[in-house]
């Protein structure tokens, strides 16, 4: 009687810790913006961790799902790594033009955080071929920063850098990010701060790096990644590339990790050897087998280990949330956690100050844009 007791008591036990472990995985997500709460729609997810240690979510507040639908930049700040989150904050809002594409850097000497996005008129939207080539008129795509040197309490008014970012011929839709760019630590570019770019025509992309050398007061176009398309059945080019992310190698080079853009399945990579001037040419990435859809890369910041995150969808549709991780400076990849299994779309990483990992994503058809914080440990486990 004593050993069927002992061993019923077991199980109990064992079922109670079980349920607890299911409900701590459940409660780890926390709801950061939500469509048809804050905004209709909330799009395009960008996480950065300030050098004080707050924790920055930026976003896209959107009047309907569209890409150009008088979006708003907006914010939610969290001083606890991500367990709680301020009240919503509207950082740029310019009427009926559209605000998109929000990407973030910390310059690590100053502490100053940035964020840059574009404003799309509000009579040419990315795909209805009105936009025009050029750095002035009311029909051009335009380029601001903005910027806190309070670790993202209060922020400058919106400072425009077209002419600085944009080459002023051929290009008329323009994207940084996005997600968030990256301040350089090692090699004779170290402290050069770094945005990702792509420039249309819409399906004739290109991507390349925009660099300031002062902080982010002045800013350099970098050359386009070469081979970053192919010709068609016309015997027209057509991109392969859109939405890129860039990552420090333990060299001081810099890879970039970009959206397939048209047939193929697998993202796109390219490595640049002077601080994002000139890349090498485009070239697949075997194991990240995803459908066309931005995804997020980080330098996990551990002298003593050589380690890249990725995280993204994983399989032919947007779904499946998934980290990979390389070990090699992204030559080769292995697989990670599963973040979350049914709708998963855009998704940023950052680093914590704990070391953790977290992930603020895209969820459930664009429904919601969710934060999940893990160890590395967890990261790292299949």
């Amino acid at each position: 009687m004593t050993r069927w007791s002992d061993a019923r008591r077991f199980c109990c036990v064992a079922m109670i810790l079980l349920v607890g472990a299911v409900h701590a995985a459940q409660t780890d997500l926390v709801d950061v913006f939500a469509s048809g709460k804050d905004f209709p729609s909330v799009r395009i997810p960008s996480l950065i961790v300030t050098k004080g240690g707050a924790l920055l979510a930026f976003a896209e507040g959107r009047a309907k799902g569209a890409d150009q639908a008088q979006n708003k930049l907006i914010l939610r700040r969290s001083d606890d790594s991500g367990r709680t989150w301020s009240a919503l904050q509207v950082l740029f809002d310019e009427g009926k033009r559209s605000i998109n594409n929000p990407c973030a850097v910390v310059d690590q000497k100053t502490g100053r955080v940035m964020v840059m996005v574009q404003s799309y008129p509000e009579t040419a939207s990315e795909f209805s071929g009105k936009l025009q080539a050029g750095i002035d008129g009311d029909t051009i795509v335009r380029s601001y920063l903005l910027s806190s040197d309070d670790d993202g309490k209060t922020w400058s008014k919106p400072r425009d850098v077209t002419a600085q970012v944009k080459r002023p011929e051929k290009v008329t839709t323009l994207s940084s990010g996005p997600g968030v760019g990256i301040q350089l630590k090692q090699g004779s570019h170290a402290g050069r701060i770094l945005i990702p770019f792509n420039e249309g025509p819409p399906s004739l992309w290109r991507i390349y790096t925009a660099y300031s050398d002062d902080g982010g007061g002045t800013w350099k176009i970098g050359e386009t990644a070469p081979d970053a398309g192919f010709k068609g059945k016309k015997d027209e080019w057509q991109s392969t590339v859109n939405e890129t992310q860039v990552v420090e190698l333990a060299d001081g080079s810099v890879r970039l990790n970009t959206r397939q853009w048209g047939p193929g399945g697998v993202r796109k990579t390219a490595i640049s050897r002077d601080g994002g001037q000139t890349w090498s040419s485009v070239e697949p990435v075997p194991e990240l087998k995803v459908p066309s859809c931005m995804a997020s890369i980080v330098r996990y910041p551990d002298a003593k280990r050589n380690l890249l995150i990725y995280s993204g969808p994983l399989g032919t549709k947007r779904e499946n949330g998934t980290i990979f991780f390389s070990e090699d400076d992204g030559a080769t990849w292995k697989q990670g956690a599963t973040i979350y299994t049914k709708s998963f779309a855009y998704s940023c990483l950052a680093v914590l100050p704990d070391g953790s990992v977290g992930v603020l994503f895209e969820r459930d058809g664009y429904g919601k844009m969710t934060f999940e914080r893990m160890t590395l440990e967890q990261v790292l486990a299949r």
